[in-house]
C-alpha cells in the first residue's frame, strides 16, 4: 500500500485504510458517500447531499462538536483550508485523529484534481470524476458579465480567484469582481448597482435568495435565480451542473 497525501502533502495513512471517516465539508461528504457507500460515519449539519446519506450529525463546518467526531473514533477526519478552522484540525491532530486537509480550489479544474486526490486515498475511482473533467473541460465565449451575491446582510459577493467564478467564466460569464483584492469583497448596494453588469446570479445558498428576495433588489439588472450547489460543490453535480446552470442562466428562471 502507498502512502495517502493530502493538498498540502500530508501524508495521513495508507491508500485504502480508511473505514471510519468523518467529513466536515459537505461537497466532499457527497462525493464520499457516492463513491464509497458506508465509509462516513459522521457528517455536519449542513451535508444534504445524498438525501439518503445516515451518518452521526456533528454540528457545522465552522464549529463542529470536536467531541461528538471524536466520540465517532474516525480514522480519517476531511477539512477544507477555507470552510473549516485550523485550530479545529489541530485539536483533532492532537488528539491523534488522522486530518486529511483540502485547499480552496480557485478553478474547476483544480477542485476536481483535489477529490480526485482525496478519493484515490480513500482507495476509489468512480467513474462520475472522469465525466465531470469531460463536462467542464471547455469554456464559452463571454457573453455576459455578473454580479454574483452570496449574502445579503451585509452584501458579499463572488470575487477573485474562486470556484464559482470559474464555474460562470466556462459559462461564458464574467465575473464583475473578478479583479477585486478580496476573493469576498463586500460593496454596497449602491455599488452593485453601479457596475456595468448585465446579470445578477442568486444562489439559493449560503443565503437563500428567491425570487421575492434577490431580483428585487437589482431591479434594472437581469437576475437568474440558480442552485447553489452548482456553483461551488465539486462533487458528482458536476456532471449536471452545466447543463442545469445553462438552463437556469438563459431559461425561464431569469427575469
Amino acid at each position: 500500500m502507498s502512502d495517502a497525501v493530502d493538498d498540502h502533502g500530508g501524508v495521513v495513512g495508507r491508500v485504502g485504510s480508511f473505514r471510519r471517516v468523518v467529513s466536515l465539508v459537505p461537497s466532499l461528504t457527497e462525493a464520499v458517500e457516492v463513491s464509497a457507500p458506508g465509509l462516513l460515519v459522521g457528517a455536519t449539519d449542513y451535508c444534504t447531499h445524498p438525501s439518503t446519506l445516515d451518518a452521526a450529525r456533528v454540528g457545522g463546518s465552522k464549529y463542529p462538536d470536536l467531541a461528538a467526531v471524536r466520540d465517532l473514533r474516525p480514522d480519517l477526519v476531511i477539512t477544507n483550508t477555507e470552510e473549516n478552522r485550523l485550530a479545529d484540525a489541530e485539536e483533532l491532530r492532537a488528539a491523534g485523529v488522522p486530518v486529511w486537509v483540502t485547499d480552496a480550489p480557485a478553478t474547476v479544474p483544480a477542485g476536481l484534481a483535489s477529490t480526485r486526490r482525496l478519493l484515490s486515498g480513500l482507495g476509489v475511482s468512480p467513474t462520475w470524476l472522469d465525466e465531470a473533467d469531460a463536462s467542464w473541460s471547455t469554456v464559452e465565449p463571454l457573453w455576459a458579465t455578473a454580479i454574483i451575491p452570496v449574502w445579503r446582510k451585509p452584501w458579499v459577493v463572488v470575487g477573485r480567484d474562486t470556484f464559482a467564478g470559474d464555474v460562470l467564466l466556462r459559462l461564458g460569464i464574467a465575473n464583475a469582481y473578478a479583479a477585486d483584492p478580496e476573493r469576498y469583497p463586500r460593496p454596497s448596494i449602491d455599488d452593485l448597482n453601479a457596475t456595468t453588469a448585465d446579470l445578477v446570479v442568486l444562489p439559493d445558498e449560503p443565503y437563500e435568495f428567491t425570487a421575492d428576495d434577490g431580483p428585487n433588489w437589482f431591479p434594472h439588472k437581469r437576475s437568474a435565480l440558480v442552485i447553489g450547489r452548482y456553483l461551488t460543490w465539486y462533487g458528482p453535480s458536476l456532471v449536471t451542473a452545466r447543463a442545469e446552470l445553462t438552463a437556469a442562466l438563459a431559461g425561464p428562471g431569469t427575469t
